[in-house]
């Protein structure tokens, strides 16, 4: 049996290595991953940087797919379905990074500028593993918490919540319905002033319009990645290099449930990450009050060192 990895996604390898000796696993670049790479390849474990469709998987042996990350839009799901090929993504791992990412934006927001009323209101769009944290988080800072999730049922109309909120902040999956959710005529509705927290994924908000705009804004996710708007990361609050959801706590989840999935469908024994004979290696990261201000100084800085920021930020 034999693993394709991206190099970038921590435990697994080493963990593999160690623990299942019948399978033989290979780390790899992104750039590397191709279809010359995984052609003999019977799992795939790959990020958002590696898209799977038809010019990477046709004519491999490919029978599994599973992405370390909660978002699933750069595979390409239909092909994997109609081709026998079982695939999973990773829901809620790093949600509470992603949530202590809001945190802290808004408290060096408020230590930044006043650019929102008091008391505030906070509209949360998309009430998932991460939605549901920052809406929980949001009440014990005290803030009035609307949410909007219609595939849920749950909460109120984007109309209602342009209108009644001073933050904004999405956590929906890409497709094609959120796909410039926060669009122009979004943008007019809201309240003047009104705060726009973007750490879903790119392409949710419609970053020219949300210049045009005017609304002061914070940013993980870009349209473009990794060739992002300079206009953007010069009129943002605050920036970062799509690392929200970089904890190593979050990390560790994700390859734990990558392994869970390719044990069972693959009757392989169990692997625990927390077990005491796994590589569990300390956070190393910046969480001190002001991180994130300090990686909003570094992206700009070298904007054009996107990726390679990325890449090596040190889990916090």
């Amino acid at each position: 049996m034999v693993i394709v990895v991206d190099q970038h996604i921590p435990f697994i390898a080493e963990a593999v290595q160690r623990e299942w000796p019948q399978v033989d696993i290979f780390p790899l670049k992104p750039e590397e991953i191709d279809a010359s790479a995984v052609k003999d390849a019977d799992v795939l474990i790959v990020r958002t940087r590696t898209r799977v469709d038809a010019s990477l998987l046709e004519g491999s042996q490919v029978r599994m797919v599973c992405t370390a990350t909660i978002g699933f839009d750069h595979i390409d799901t239909a092909y994997c379905e109609t081709h026998g090929i079982r695939w999973m993504s990773c829901p809620g791992c790093n949600a509470q990074a992603v949530c202590d990412y809001i945190e802290e934006a808004l408290e060096e927001i408020s230590n930044i500028q006043s650019p929102i009323s008091n008391p505030m209101t906070i509209g949360v769009i998309g009430v998932g593993h991460v939605g549901s944290l920052v809406a929980k988080m949001a009440e014990r800072k005290g803030l009035k918490v609307l949410l909007n999730d219609p595939p849920k049922g749950m909460g109120v109309s984007l109309k209602e919540i342009a209108a009644q909120c001073d933050i904004i902040t999405f956590h929906v999956p890409l497709d094609p319905t959120t796909h410039h959710l926060c669009d122009a005529e979004f943008l007019l509705q809201c309240r003047p002033g009104a705060l726009i927290i973007n750490a879903a994924r790119g392409g949710v908000v419609d970053e020219q319009a949300l210049l045009q705009s005017g609304h002061p804004f914070v940013i993980d996710t870009w349209e473009n990645e990794p060739h992002i708007d300079a206009n953007m990361l010069h009129h943002a609050l605050l920036a970062s290099m799509h690392i929200a959801g970089y904890s190593l706590e979050g990390k560790r989840n994700a390859s734990q449930m990558c392994l869970d999935a390719v044990a069972e469908e693959f009757n392989l024994p169990k692997i625990n990450l927390q077990s005491p004979n796994t590589n569990d290696r300390l956070s190393i990261g910046d969480s001190s009050p002001g991180w994130l201000s300090r990686i909003f100084e570094q992206l700009k800085a070298h904007p054009e060192q996107f990726e390679q920021l990325r890449k090596n930020y040190p889990l916090r």
